[in-house]
């Protein structure tokens, strides 16, 4: 009796290991395909990105006197009794391009910024950081979500930072509705 009980629990034994083998064989298979697909994916959405990024317009310039920039903008916005609207970031950002793309190709919105603001794009990148224009408008050593926003009065006198545009996203991309809400709510009283 003795043997048969142990023959019986040899026998179980042997069936369940191959059961767990089996079903750690599947596991591993499965967890390989899920491991590769995401990378695919991001792979295939840096790819994308990539693509749309070298397509759209590039209106930052790390080269430029950014203070001089905006000391001129700040001339004219009192003559034309603007306010001024910084767009901080750099062609590095995708956000930032297709935010500047999504303005210049909307009629509504770019008829409210020609007719409310200055449009000015203040470069954050490696080759030029502005440290000193930034340090003016907002603390550097917090954290800001590219595209941010600084806008300026006719006076340059900082009036409103939004440090981070995606409550004005909407999708995988920006919201007409949203967008025009901030300028107008930012444009001259009158």
């Amino acid at each position: 009796m003795k043997n048969l009980a142990v023959i019986a629990f040899l026998g179980l034994s042997t069936l369940a290991f191959s059961q767990n083998t089996t079903k750690a064989q599947e596991g591993k298979t499965q967890d390989n395909v899920l491991s590769v697909n995401p990378d695919q994916a991001v792979q295939e959405a840096k790819k994308k990105a990539g693509e749309e990024k070298a397509k759209l317009p590039k209106p930052y310039d790390p080269k430029a006197d950014a203070q001089a920039d905006l000391n001129k903008l700040i001339a004219q916005a009192q003559k034309e009794g603007k306010n001024i609207m910084i767009q901080a970031g750099g062609n590095w950002c995708g956000w930032c391009l297709r935010f500047n793309n999504f303005v210049q190709t909307t009629a509504e919105l770019k008829e409210i910024v020609d007719k409310n603001y200055l449009y000015y794009h203040l470069n954050f990148s490696p080759d030029n950081e502005n440290p000193k224009v930034f340090s003016k408008y907002i603390n550097i050593k917090e954290k800001q979500g590219y595209p941010f926003f600084i806008v300026l009065d006719k006076n340059g006198k900082k009036i409103h930072v939004l440090k981070d545009s995606e409550v004005l996203e909407e999708g995988k991309g920006y919201s007409t509705e949203k967008v025009k809400a901030f300028f107008n709510e930012w444009a001259p009283k009158s």
